[in-house]
């Protein structure tokens, strides 16, 4: 088996077979109790009031991204229409029409909707959209952009087979439209922007990243997502040269990363990463790796430690603690046994990796019903 390239299936335990969807990970002929272990979603799952009780999601973040509260100050904006999108000009009852407005808004949904975005999707601040209740997706089109703002919950949604757009004008803001360039067609990009919360979402088959966190953004936490079929799934860190990235923070917890995956999950570059109790199903090329210098805290996981140039991640804080290696994986530490700089590495108590072996793990869009806990 090369170094250079591994393919394996992680999560072959007994009596525990997994399926893989749009929807989310289920486990076949077993119905999950409503709690699991799993602190972020046993903090909400079992209300079957969810419905009137969205906002309680927004107190139930953990590791560096928990203090995103998103839209949980403002009023419910319901999105009623899916197509018509005016990057201009949004028309009332869409998405993009509440995504820009000033004031914190919690955006849901009133039917089943495919959103094909003309124009990257830009978020204002203060804004949590949530796909409960119904099957959401972007897809098709440009999609997410987190831009120079804070306080940002995405939850539920699917999104996929994103695309590149830019060079022509888009508005951010009611009173302020300009022009955006080139974009590279990820899934969701956070750029320049703090407190942000990605949780229980699929993601797929895009042009550049899946989720990537560029250009100083920090407070961020990726949970509990499902993602597959894609080459570079996530970037962290917009460049080894950008020294601006040295202080970010960032989440990675409860994730599914599943087949059909080549590398990046994460590539971290400068700053401080908790990567803790995810699961990996398989990949091509390497699962996490990095550049210029990161610390890197990987708990409960399974991981390998990829890098062409040994003198350089020798230099990096690099350590696993817990993690279940199977199939060939391996992880080799680098830096100092106990450097004080893992404290800013750390954002939360992670499980044992034996933990993810008696759980059905419940990640990305899920399909959550009125009346029933999800």
């Amino acid at each position: 088996m090369s170094s250079s390239s591994i393919s394996f299936s992680f999560f072959m335990f007994l009596n525990l077979v997994l399926t893989f969807s749009a929807e989310g990970v289920e486990c076949l002929g077993m119905k999950p109790s409503c709690r699991t272990g799993n602190p972020i979603d046993d903090c909400w799952r079992c209300d079957p009031n969810w419905e009137s009780n969205r906002k309680m999601l927004a107190d139930c973040a953990l590791g560096f991204g928990r203090n995103a509260v998103g839209g949980r100050d403002g009023e419910i904006y319901v999105v009623t229409v899916s197509g018509n999108d005016d990057p201009i000009n949004p028309n009332p009852g869409t998405l993009r029409y509440a995504a820009l407005q000033e004031e914190p808004l919690w955006i849901i949904f009133d039917h089943d909707m495919v959103i094909s975005l003309k124009e990257e999707l830009v978020i204002n601040s203060y804004k949590t959209i949530d796909g409960r209740g119904f099957n959401i997706q972007i897809a098709n089109g440009p999609c997410l952009a987190i831009y120079n703002v804070s306080n940002i919950i995405v939850h539920n949604v699917y999104i996929h087979d994103c695309i590149p757009a830019g060079n022509a004008l888009v508005r951010d803001t009611p009173s302020h439209s300009g022009l955006r360039g080139r974009s590279d067609g990820d899934g969701i990009s956070i750029t320049g922007s703090r407190d942000v919360w990605i949780d229980h979402c699929t993601l797929a088959n895009c042009n550049d990243g899946l989720i990537d966190a560029v250009y100083g953004s920090t407070a961020i936490t990726i949970s509990n997502n499902y993602m597959f079929q894609h080459n570079e799934v996530m970037l962290m860190g917009h460049s080894d040269d950008f020294v601006g990235d040295k202080n970010m923070q960032v989440t990675i917890a409860f994730n599914v990363f599943g087949e059909g995956l080549v590398q990046r999950m994460p590539r971290c570059r400068h700053g401080y990463f908790h990567i803790v109790n995810n699961i990996y199903t398989g990949w091509e090329m390497y699962a996490i790796g990095g550049s210029a210098s990161p610390t890197i805290n990987s708990q409960g996981n399974v991981t390998r430690h990829e890098s062409e140039d040994e003198e350089e991640w020798k230099k990096w804080n690099w350590r696993s603690d817990g993690d279940l290696m199977l199939n060939g994986a391996f992880f080799t530490p680098s830096g100092e046994e106990s450097p004080a700089s893992y404290m800013k590495a750390s954002s939360m108590v992670a499980r044992p990796a034996s933990f993810l072996t008696k759980y059905s793990p419940s990640a990305g869009a899920m399909n959550c019903q009125k009346g029933h806990h999800c």
